[in-house]
Parts: C-alpha cells; sequence; structure tokens
C-alpha cells in the first residue's frame, strides 16, 4: 500500500495522519475548500469532494490503495446513502484499494441489559441513527465481498480525549440517572480509536467486526461522577427516569436507555492492540497533565 484515502477528516482522522504520512501519500477528503489548509499542515492531499453528490466522487475511484471511512451517515433515515456512494464510486475504477475501514458505532448492539456481549452479538439498533449505521456496515461489507476488498469494522462507542471531555455539561449541571436505573456505558480515547483504525489497515481480517473499546467498567453516573471529581466541578444530580423525561433532549435520553458491557479482546488477540489509555483514569489523568495552570 502506499496510497490510503481517508473519507470523514474529523477529529479521529486527524489523530490518525500524523502516523500515516509518515508512511504513506495520504488524501484526504473534505466537503468546503476552507479545510484544506489544515490538512495539508498535516501533510495530506486534500480533495474536494461530498458524500451527498454522487458526480462529485468520481474522482475518487482508483485514487488510493487502501480507504480508511470515518465519515457519519445523514442525520435522517434508516439508509446511509453515503457509504452506498462511495462504495459505488470506488467501484468504477478498473483497480480497487486493497482495504477499507470502517468506523461505526457500538449503538448496532441496542440494548443488552447490561450484559456482557462480544463481536457475534446480534446487532438490534434501536434508534434510527444506530439504524443507518447498521446499513452503512452491511453496505461496506457487501462492497468487500463482492469485489474483493478487504473490509473491515470498528464499532466505536463514546469518544473522549482531553478536549472531548463533559465538563460543560457537569457546569450546567445536567442531571444523570440514579444508581438503581443507570445504564453500563462504553468508551474509548481518539488518539487510542486513531491507533485501532491504522492497526486495522494491515492486521483486520476481511468482513470481520471489532468492539473498538477500552477496559473501563462503569455506569453512565460513575463515569460523570469521577470527571467531576477529576476536574473540581460539583457532581451532576441523579434523578429517576421518569424524572429526566422532561429534563433531556431525546438523544441524551437515548443513550440513557441502552445498557451494555463490550468485550474488547477481539482487539488485543487479532489487531495486538495495546491501548496507551486502557481506562479513563488514564485518559483523564493525562488530560489533567495537559491542563494549564492559573
Amino acid at each position: 500500500m502506499k496510497r490510503i484515502l481517508i473519507v470523514g477528516s474529523g477529529d479521529v482522522a486527524r489523530r490518525a495522519i500524523p502516523w500515516l504520512v509518515k508512511r504513506f501519500r495520504v488524501f484526504a477528503l473534505v466537503r468546503q475548500s476552507g479545510d484544506r489548509a489544515e490538512l495539508r499542515a498535516l501533510g495530506a492531499t486534500p480533495v474536494l469532494a461530498d458524500l451527498d453528490d454522487r458526480r462529485s466522487l468520481r474522482r475518487l475511484a482508483g485514487i488510493a490503495d487502501a480507504v480508511m471511512h470515518f465519515a457519519p451517515p445523514p442525520d435522517h433515515g434508516t439508509r446511509d446513502m453515503r457509504s452506498a456512494r462511495l462504495a459505488a464510486a470506488l467501484a468504477r475504477a478498473s483497480t480497487l484499494p486493497q482495504r477499507l475501514v470502517y468506523i461505526s458505532t457500538t449503538g448496532v448492539y441496542g440494548d443488552c441489559a447490561g450484559r456482557h456481549i462480544d463481536e457475534s452479538h446480534p446487532c438490534r439498533p434501536q434508534t434510527a441513527r444506530a439504524q443507518r449505521r447498521v446499513d452503512a456496515e452491511r453496505c461496506l461489507r457487501r462492497f468487500g465481498a463482492r469485489s474483493g476488498v478487504r473490509v473491515s469494522v470498528l464499532r466505536a462507542p463514546g469518544i473522549y480525549a482531553g478536549d472531548r471531555l463533559p465538563l460543560a455539561r457537569l457546569e450546567r449541571g445536567e442531571p444523570v440517572l440514579r444508581a438503581e436505573e443507570d445504564v453500563h456505558t462504553n468508551h474509548i480515547h481518539a488518539e487510542d480509536l486513531a491507533r485501532l483504525a491504522c492497526l486495522a489497515l494491515f492486521r483486520a481480517g476481511a468482513g470481520r467486526v471489532y468492539n473498538a473499546v477500552d477496559d473501563t467498567c462503569m455506569k453512565m453516573g460513575d463515569y460523570f461522577d469521577f470527571a467531576a471529581d477529576c476536574f473540581g466541578l460539583p457532581r451532576p444530580p441523579r434523578l429517576s427516569r421518569s424524572e429526566l423525561a422532561g429534563r433531556l433532549s431525546p438523544m441524551a435520553l437515548s443513550f440513557m436507555s441502552e445498557s451494555r458491557q463490550l468485550d474488547n479482546r477481539r482487539i488485543r488477540r487479532e489487531l495486538r492492540a495495546r491501548l496507551r489509555y486502557p481506562t479513563v483514569r488514564e485518559g483523564f489523568a493525562a488530560a489533567l497533565d495537559q491542563k494549564p495552570t492559573t
């Protein structure tokens, strides 16, 4: 592999680019010309195209030996036509990419009532947002099986980093669930997710799915309590589910309606991953070290 195409040049992609440009020529799809300068500064070559504009994707055919697909689905419906358009554009070339890595979400599992599950657990998405991710996974894996492209999927949970912490929410005093009604959540540091995506380029199996999660074992309320304690903020109030219904957005409530504990042995065994931040404790400690003093 000599050329990598990144689709979806957001936070995780920009954390991966510095590692990638030392080894490959990196192309990064951007929707707006204003994003090109930052990507060039990272060492990537911007490609102006839009997953919502099929004609603009023609330039992607044959451009790269591997694709890292980080772009989210559209914000409506149950289909991800963006991934479908991407697959169609790549298929037009006489030379196809060897590999494609897609970052999905652990929300595809739906509510598991707090049980421990691995990648063999069936997808039972409970929100349209998660249904779009399931559609994307199936579309891309079909593309891989049909064309011989080695497609792999990383299912990521709540992504955090030093600049992606719930501090604003804590400062607003937004409530969380009472302990007896709380849900199990899962986490991954953005730096570790970027590294897992890079490892998947070389080590992931064809059609293989991986839970890209760390070792943290916390319920959601405990996570917010831990963040509050680390950063010297008040712990959030605890309310019942019925009391929260009128206080939070439908999206926030949906996250409080799904509980699962995800097995991450596959990323360790098959990707041979060693996480830099194995739990949120290490991740928060690093954020505190980087926090400017006054």
